[in-house]
């Protein structure tokens, strides 16, 4: 499969269960969560948000251009939420503070990506 279908489908994927989350958050939540908690809980479905939009985002770019550079940004995206976004779920589900833990890791591949996205801006290929 192309990076660009990659991202796309895991892009549209993401969006999808972001959206299911914050149903989730704003309903099944409201009453067993704190507010703190259910604060923690819609950052991290804002962020998928975030980077499931730039997940087709890059799907647009990597159609377009070519660079190893965009392909670490979309895999850092990816990452990203899987640690940042997973574990703020998991520590409101689970009231596990220490999980609190891995969630600067997805923060920074987060950034990452950004960068990436930048710097193949800069010098990626005109795809043929």
């Amino acid at each position: 499969m192309s990076a660009e279908r990659l991202f796309l489908f895991l892009g549209a994927v993401m969006g999808f269960f972001g959206v299911g989350a914050g149903a989730f958050g704003a309903h099944g939540l409201k009453t067993r969560a704190s507010v703190e908690m259910l604060a923690v809980f819609e950052t991290a479905v804002r962020y998928q948000m975030y980077h499931a939009l730039a997940l087709c985002l890059m799907a647009w770019v990597c159609a377009r251009w070519q660079g190893k550079v965009l392909t670490v940004a979309g895999c850092a995206f990816v990452a990203g939420v899987a640690l940042f976004s997973g574990s703020l779920y998991l520590l409101v589900l689970t009231n596990t503070p220490r999980l609190g833990l891995i969630t600067p890791f997805g923060g920074v591949l987060m950034l990452i990506g950004w960068a990436c996205l930048a710097w193949g801006a800069l010098t990626a290929e005109r795809r043929r």
